[in-house]
């Protein structure tokens, strides 16, 4: 979303390290759904149904809870809707679906690894359009980290170039930028628990009507599935996937952009890939080869030199 809005410097509170474990905390929580998603589509869900039933529970979740416990965070400015409106059409629908998309056309690897683009995008946005320069180093450390990332999804096996699978996940790169930048700013006057609820609830009723609710396969609930060790029903997992990978990544990871701009914590988030491929190898047999051992040390290796630089980032 470019709509024309004054480009304002949220408050910044001097907490690198909670901004950084928050980022942390949300690439883990993230990092489960592909596990989980992936065990509750073997049922026979579709992924665009996955998609939905995700975001629209999550939000029907946050919605009753945050109305209940605290109300005040729900409260929004007129000034604010476009912002708004915004991350939950892109930060939350279009991320989910477009991803798919490109899943279902080019190979994964390739898909993943043009989602995650997205942090040379936001460092692009913060250089031309905030015209902040920005220190060799984060270039540096966003080359690392895009290389090892090229590893970890092993991006030279079976390459497609089918023309809108990458179209979609270009898509996909630009509405993760999206994430962090509008995240950064909404959060400079919206609670970050009534950001994510709202965001939710508008990214609900968007993916509806690609996977309408009265299409979700009610009766696969009761079917179980193969989790590693485990063959849990489909209900469980869906609601781990709602509750752990859903509404708990999203509060941590709107809540780390209090503490550090988006350029820093878009980054961070690239060990989500990392994470997502250890749980694949415990969880579902999916073996580590010494390319993705390799990606993940240079991954976290340039993670770790944007993280300390993010001081110059924020003054």
């Amino acid at each position: 979303m470019t709509t024309e809005l004054p480009v304002l410097a949220p408050p910044r509170v001097a907490h690198r390290g909670r901004g950084t474990t928050f980022v942390l905390l949300a690439a883990l929580f993230f990092s489960t759904s592909g596990t989980l998603g992936k065990s509750v589509m073997s049922a026979g869900v579709t992924p665009q149904q996955v998609a939905a039933a995700r975001i629209a529970l999550a939000g029907v979740v946050l919605l009753a809870g945050v109305a209940l416990v605290a109300p005040r965070k729900l409260r929004v400015r007129r000034a604010e809707l476009p912002v708004l409106a915004g991350y939950g059409l892109l930060g939350v629908a279009g991320v989910q679906l477009l991803y798919f998309v490109a899943a279902g056309r080019i190979p994964v690897g390739i898909a993943i690894l043009l989602e995650f683009v997205s942090p040379v995008l936001i460092a692009l946005w913060v250089r031309f359009v905030r015209r902040h320069r920005l220190p060799r180093a984060v270039w540096g450390g966003i080359a690392l980290a895009m290389a090892g990332l090229a590893l970890v999804a092993q991006v030279w096996e079976g390459v497609t170039l089918d023309g809108l699978g990458l179209l979609a996940g270009f898509g996909a790169a630009l509405c993760s930028a999206g994430y962090f930048l509008l995240g950064e700013r909404a959060v400079a006057g919206i609670d970050p628990l009534g950001l994510v609820t709202w965001g939710m609830v508008i990214g609900a009723v968007a993916i509806s009507f690609v996977a309408p609710p009265w299409t979700w396969p009610a009766g696969l609930l009761d079917v179980p599935v193969g989790f590693g060790a485990w063959h849990p029903p489909v209900w469980l997992l869906l609601t781990l996937l709602v509750l752990v990978a859903t509404v708990l990544a999203y509060v941590c990871g709107i809540s780390a952009l209090r503490h550090l701009p988006a350029s820093v914590a878009s980054v961070l988030g690239l060990v989500e890939p990392v994470i997502t491929t250890a749980a694949a190898w415990v969880l579902l047999g999916e073996e580590l080869a010494w390319p993705q051992l390799l990606g993940s040390v240079i991954l976290l290796g340039g993670a770790y030199v944007v993280q300390r630089n993010s001081e110059v980032l924020t003054r």
